[in-house]
């Protein structure tokens, strides 16, 4: 049974992986952390050195903001947990200190821009299809309380694709996260489509993570060589 602690437990995406956590056979919620929660002194934490320290969990599942990531993630991974993180907007050198601790310490480290199998996929294609087509534009669309743009998806798509590929990013009320790659040729177009219409969607892909990280030493960097060997 695998010892789990959901970091920004009170956010929308906290929240939802609280609730697939909690109803994975493999798994037992021990904590969540959160500046917005009240301690109950058994699973509800505003320190996450607090809930660590009482709880002991195998893996931590990071959804908090960028402001917040880099020291919860760094606190964790020096306490011996592993980490499977989806907050993205951390900087290159935020980035660089928690590579280094995951190689160098006992804890390793799972950081994906996106958990969707499906979004996967469509950044799988669209590196594919980049090769063969003149060039490409990625729109990405976003709710609008999401505080980075361009998104990690599409940065992460855009760098894996051949050739200068522009972003153009979108943030409206009513979405959620929504990718469309678009590729032009000779007289024909190519659009690869990628839409998440709950969170729930990402649930899969970070209980996958949360189930590989203990025996993945050092980063790994998105779901894909989860998915792909």
């Amino acid at each position: 049974m695998t010892r789990v602690m959901v970091t920004g437990a009170d956010g929308r995406m906290g929240r939802q992986v609280v609730t697939a956590v909690t109803e994975a056979d493999d798994m037992e919620l021990v904590a969540q952390a959160d500046p917005a929660l009240t301690p109950d002194g058994a699973t509800l934490f505003t320190s996450v050195d607090e809930a660590i320290a009482a709880t002991a969990p195998d893996v931590a599942v990071d959804f908090t903001v960028p402001s917040a990531a880099f020291g919860t993630v760094g606190a964790c991974l020096a306490a011996g947990v592993h980490c499977v993180v989806g907050t993205t907007g951390m900087t290159d050198a935020q980035m660089d200190e928690l590579t280094a601790l995951a190689e160098s310490g006992q804890a390793n480290l799972i950081v994906a821009a996106n958990f969707a199998v499906g979004a996967v996929l469509m950044m799988r294609f669209a590196e594919e299809a980049s090769r063969f087509m003149e060039s490409a534009e990625i729109v990405e669309l976003h709710h609008s309380a999401k505080v980075d743009a361009p998104s990690g998806t599409a940065a992460q798509t855009a760098e894996a694709m051949h050739g200068d590929v522009p972003i153009h990013s979108v943030r409206l009320p009513g979405l959620v996260a929504h990718q469309e790659v678009i590729l032009g040729g000779l007289a024909e177009t190519l659009s690869i489509r990628h839409d998440s219409l709950s969170r729930e969607c990402f649930m899969p892909g970070v209980l996958m993570a949360v189930r590989a990280v203990p025996g993945r030493p050092g980063v790994t960097r998105g779901i894909a060589p989860l998915m792909f060997g």
